[in-house]
């Protein structure tokens, strides 16, 4: 209940309980405050064991833990029906990755080749004035704006 507090802050809790309350009532305010947290773990406890009861015995195991959602994904994970751990080891990153960086640098080369005299590479735009227009989507403008695109209106 307490794990964040460090001896410091007992320390510091402590004088100001003297400080505030007097020596003299400390301690019954001390048994007032322990009587107050047992009987508020033995409602929640009842609670618990009437829930539990009223669901019946499909949900004897069933923990109101299990209602957090982070340790009830932790629980299913350890679980593994679904073959996770398979698909999680069959999966190699740097592997994927490499393939990726090669499959980049092979267009990046093959792009810096110079083409063989009569080839014609179909990956870039003819540029030669006199070649046919294949993209009669796009209309040219006079006044240096960018080229209004028809089909994406």
């Amino acid at each position: 209940m307490f794990n964040d507090i460090g001896p410091l802050e007992l320390v510091t809790l402590a004088v100001l309980a003297v400080l505030i309350f007097g020596p003299d009532k400390l301690p019954k305010v001390i048994q007032d405050v322990s009587r107050t947290i047992r009987k508020i773990r033995e409602f929640s406890e009842s609670a618990k064991q009437d829930i539990r009861t009223e669901l019946g015995p499909e949900f004897k195991d069933f923990e109101f833990e299990d209602l957090n959602p982070k340790t009830f994904i932790r629980k299913q994970l350890e679980n593994d029906d679904l073959g996770l751990k398979e698909i999680r080891n069959g999966f190699d990153l740097k592997k994927e990755m490499a393939e990726v960086a090669d499959a980049v640098h092979t267009t990046a080369e093959s792009a810096a080749t110079p083409l063989p005299p009569g080839k014609v590479d179909m990956t870039k735009p003819d540029t030669t004035p006199d070649a046919p227009r294949t993209d009669l989507t796009k209309k040219p403008t006079d006044d240096g704006r960018p080229p209004f695109d028809y089909d994406a209106t």
